[in-house]
């Protein structure tokens, strides 16, 4: 199969928001753009059935309108709809180890009811092997992304204490594909020893910063090699590295956070910084899985 990427679509707003965002990063790096709607309920497909007894007739509309107003802002793109009689969920994680990518709507916090947005956009998220992005209906005003030099850049969020390879590789790619500037961070928490009676010892939190711009430093400097067109800036942030992802996402063209694919047993699939990214920031938010 040629490279592709992939987005879910139920119908809601989220997802058309989804496949728009989908629609214009295909284009950006010349790939097939696939529009999957997956049911339990849809049937064999039926041959000279008037519409109004065609089962099929609503999945087959919804993917069809959106292709045709996909279609009509990338001309150029290839784009192929892909109807599934399977679980949503079986359905996209399948698709993803056939994709670059996929996409799927988000709310946040917000209560859902849609069956993609649900309970599906999560474990989706928490399983797939390739990378996930999650793209609210309201950041939709924002895309395409403002020209390089002003907001709306890609914010990547690095551990430094881990492979990150993964994430720089999507995150510069990225940039590079829209010519946006890429903001990589690091947020670690002040431990305990840096504290004093009279406050937190400067000193102390000199040396961990020094330590961290170090590291990260050296995480990146072979993508600056690679990727010479994108302008990069860093930054070092002594506070909780959730709190950091969620206040750089302000004005964010895109988030990018890591999950590692092979956590323990009773831990969660999502770590802290994930679950804040995915239910805080407005921004799309790409989850990249790493080893």
């Amino acid at each position: 199969m040629a490279p592709v990427i992939t987005v879910g679509l139920d119908g809601s707003p989220e997802s058309l928001a989804a496949a728009r965002w989908a629609a214009d990063e295909a284009e950006r790096r010349r790939l097939t753009l696939r529009l999957l709607h997956a049911w339990p309920l849809l049937v064999p497909e039926p041959t000279l059935v008037p519409a109004e007894v065609d089962q099929n007739y609503w999945a087959k509309r919804l993917v069809h309108n959106a292709r045709a107003e996909l279609q009509a802002r990338h001309p150029g793109l290839s784009i192929v709809g892909n109807l599934v009689a399977d679980d949503a969920q079986d359905a996209l994680l399948r698709a993803a180890s056939e994709s670059e990518m996929i996409v799927l709507g988000s709310r946040g916090l917000v209560p859902v009811e849609s069956y993609f947005l649900g309970d599906i956009s999560m474990p989706v998220v928490a399983r797939a092997d390739r990378p996930v992005v999650l793209v609210r209906a309201e950041t939709q005003e924002e895309w395409p992304p403002p020209m390089p030099g002003t907001a709306g850049d890609v914010v990547v969020a690095l551990k430094l204490h881990g492979p990150c390879e993964d994430l720089l590789e999507f995150s510069f790619a990225t940039a590079a594909a829209r010519g946006m500037p890429l903001r990589a961070l690091h947020g670690r928490s002040v431990p305990l020893h840096a504290y004093a009676p009279w406050g937190v010892d400067h000193d102390v939190t000199h040396e961990i910063r020094q330590d961290a711009q170090h590291h990260l430093s050296q995480a990146l400097r072979p993508w600056l090699e690679k990727f010479p067109q994108v302008a990069v800036t860093d930054s070092i942030d002594l506070e909780s590295p959730a709190k950091t992802v969620v206040r750089a996402a302000e004005g964010a063209g895109l988030l990018v956070v890591g999950r590692r694919k092979h956590r323990p047993a009773l831990a969660p699939r999502l770590g802290p910084v994930a679950q804040a990214a995915i239910h805080h920031a407005r921004c799309p938010v790409a989850v990249v899985p790493h080893d």
